[in-house]
């Protein structure tokens, strides 16, 4: 994995941009910490800073084809493209030659093979850059799920890009300025089609390509969720779906430095790793290294909720036994959990505020001790958005409601996992964001995506949406999450639920098939029986966990305290004082029905992000 920036300048005169270059590519330093690598050729600039998984020593970038009496072809990759070994010998047999093993050549040859057409070709997680000077055209191209974040701002003259929007920013020609929209994006737990937040920016979607030339951009989708027949009977579709996913993981076992896997102790994460496990072995490899998250004195303060019957740890405990893997299990207090330090490298990371608090700041620091280990690291995510795994799934009532069923879920759930976000904001911004209008239009425009198929039943229409909807968008938030948590650790993320050959294939699996034994993830289950013990197998789902510490809630409520009693700060003309004042004098009070923990987390987040940035809002 890399961080990947650059520019595209066509105003006369040229100037040599190898400073600013180096300069938005620095700002990416912990996505690539082993090598610095700036190309600037006449109208163009890429830089690249690497981090070193696949030919650590052969693999620099940026990487450049020159061919005599032609202008030279460039690419700026982050990645891993898992047929490469396919690739190489196909482009191999139409006359290419190869002088390192890395995968980064192996796309810039199929480009030069196939055109932007390659991208079709690449199984894997993806985001890169080619500057072809024979048509002195720049390409974006992202992959089909949006793994690998890629931003870009068409500016006087050209086009900036890069890996995040920090990148960006320290192009003079993009200024930390939030509209609404921007600000709606923030509050509402939805990812914009291709709002970049910041006014100006834009996100690449997910299996798109963007072309730049002096003619202006244009974009063009080369992949999107198939709608096909599916023929094949139960015990069929079960061994199909065992067969794509040990080939995914087998795959992305794949590296040249230490791999490791999470392990929650429910289905997924737990799936992935007995299926490493035995790849591993067939291999002759040392044991895997798995890792879990818990929180000092979980067990006494643990209560199920909505979310959670039952807590990780005794699962992972009996999962890493039951696989023989060499476990670290990473116990954070709430001290850890509020350092300021913590907090502000997650805000930097994100690049926007969250309301998501401990839930993000405990995966940096499982993240930083998985990374003392291991480089590469193994994950469940996609499993339950591809199967059907969330409440929503398996409630009637989600499937008549026209909203996110995620937002349409938080809205219906209590106490601490009440996603409220808005509690402390300014009535009158409040209104003006109009979240819940956001959301359904959101949700409107995602669904006129949803590809039909002549004749599929009713339940299997509303189930083909549910799916879509959370592959689409839902699953793009727990990505984006993932990435630049991980990341801000130097720590690459590998989600083998998300090959692109088992999500069209159960895609298009009947609801009746998914669902057959009347529990979520029905077909997984199924397709894993024999990897695990009984108790893991049929264990209920359970999102990932909060603390539970009565503490941080309540320092929590003292930085906010501090917050609306310091007049400089920046926050203070968006908030709503007397509510906050109202709640923190008695938080079983009136004002509790709109403010909690995820309240107060936004607007500490928003403060810092503002001051930080430098952020001018308009509204």
């Amino acid at each position: 994995m890399c961080g990947i920036a650059g520019l595209v300048d066509f105003r006369p005169p040229m100037q040599d941009h190898t400073e600013l270059v180096t300069s938005m590519a620095n700002e990416l330093a912990w996505r690539g910490p082993d090598d610095l690598g700036v190309w600037v050729h006449q109208h163009v600039g890429f830089g690249v800073r690497r981090l070193s998984v696949i030919d650590i020593h052969g693999g620099r970038q940026p990487m450049v084809e020159h061919r005599p009496d032609e202008p030279p072809v460039a690419l700026a990759y982050t990645g891993e493209v898992f047929n490469c070994p396919e690739l190489r010998a196909e482009l191999g047999a139409r006359g290419h030659r190869f002088s390192t093993t890395s995968d980064t050549e192996v796309v810039l040859r199929a480009y030069l093979e196939w055109g932007a057409a390659c991208a079709e070709r690449l199984l894997g997680m993806f985001a890169f850059a080619v500057w072809d000077g024979r048509t002195e055209e720049l390409l974006l191209v992202r992959d089909r799920f949006g793994i690998y974040p890629l931003h870009y701002a068409e500016v006087d003259g050209g086009i900036v890009f890069g890996s995040e929007l920090k990148a960006l920013l320290a192009h003079p020609a993009v200024r930390p300025e939030v509209d609404l929209d921007g600000l709606r994006a923030i509050v509402g737990f939805v990812k914009a089609p291709d709002h970049g937040i910041f006014r100006g920016t834009k996100e690449l979607l997910p299996g798109t390509v963007l072309r730049s030339g002096r003619n202006g951009s244009s974009l063009h989708t080369y992949w999107s969720l198939p709608a096909r027949e599916h023929t094949d009977d139960l015990d069929t579709t079960v061994a199909t779906v065992r067969e794509l996913l040990e080939d995914s993981v087998r795959r992305q076992i794949v590296s040249d430095v230490p791999l490791g896997s999470f392990l929650s102790g429910g289905l997924d994460s737990s799936a992935i790793a007995a299926l490493a496990v035995r790849a591993m072995r067939e291999r002759g490899d040392e044991k895997l290294r798995t890792f879990s998250v818990d929180y000092a004195g979980h067990a006494e303060t643990f209560r199920p909720d909505e979310v959670r019957s039952t807590p990780d740890y005794p699962f992972v405990e009996l999962m890493a036994k039951y696989l023989g893997t060499e476990h670290t299990r990473v116990t954070l207090t709430t001290d850890q959990l509020m350092d300021p330090q913590v907090r502000s490298a997650v805000l930097r990371a994100r690049d926007i505020p969250t309301s998501l608090g401990d839930l993000d700041t405990s995966l940096y620091l499982l993240s930083k001790a998985f990374r003392q280990d291991c480089t590469v690291a193994l994950t469940g995510d996609a499993a339950d958005e591809l199967f059907g795994g969330y409440h929503w799934f398996l409630d009637p009532h989600y499937r008549q409601a026209e909203s996110l069923p995620w937002l349409e879920f938080a809205r219906r759930m209590m106490g601490k996992n009440q996603m409220r976000n808005t509690g402390l904001l300014a009535p009158d911004l409040v209104k003006t964001l109009d979240t819940e209008r956001f959301d359904q239009d959101a949700y409107h425009t995602a669904v006129a995506g949803v590809p039909v198929l002549d004749g599929e039943s009713e339940i299997d229409r509303q189930m083909r949406q549910m799916t879509y909807l959370n592959l689409t968008g839902y699953l793009r938030i727990i990505l984006d999450r993932k990435d630049r948590i991980g990341m801000a650790a130097a720590l690459e993320g590998r989600v083998p639920f998300t090959d692109h050959r088992l999500v069209e294939y159960v895609f298009n699996v009947p609801w009746s098939m998914k669902s057959f034994d009347g529990r979520e993830k029905s077909l997984l289950r199924a397709a894993v029986r024999d990897l695990l013990p009984p108790s893991v197998l049929y264990r209920q789902k359970a999102g990932y966990p909060p603390t539970d510490d009565p503490r941080y809630a309540e320092v929590l409520r003292e930085q906010t305290a501090a917050l609306i009693r310091d007049d400089s700060a920046p926050i203070q003309p968006y908030l709503d004082l007397d509510t906050a004042r109202s709640y923190l004098t008695d938080p079983g009070g009136p004002a509790g029905d709109v403010v909690n923990r995820f309240s107060m987390e936004m607007v500490l987040y928003l403060n810092e992000w503002l001051d930080r940035y430098q952020v001018r809002v308009l509204t």
